[in-house]
């Protein structure tokens, strides 16, 4: 039982990958459980009030509303800066 995690933008060039398989340990994964599993790292960068959530193509307005299930992906979207 495994997620997808995508990184868009500037979040996959630190996580240098565009997209990572993460197993489950149990059937499901929340927002904490997801902060765990993808490194100290990542976990300090996708923690800012401005990386977004998307789950399964929908954006979470709360990233704590988190819980993903196998087969489910998650991206994560870096800050969008417009002109």
């Amino acid at each position: 039982m495994t997620i997808r995690v995508v990184f868009l933008g500037r979040l996959a060039d630190i996580a240098g990958t565009d997209a990572v398989e993460l197993a489950l340990p149990e059937g499901q994964i929340d927002w904490d459980g997801l902060l765990g599993m993808i490194g100290a790292q990542m976990a300090e960068v996708v923690h800012a009030e401005t990386v977004k959530l998307a789950l399964n193509g929908a954006v979470l307005p709360d990233k704590a509303a988190l819980v993903a299930s196998a087969g489910d992906e998650i991206a994560l979207l870096p800050p969008v800066s417009g002109g």
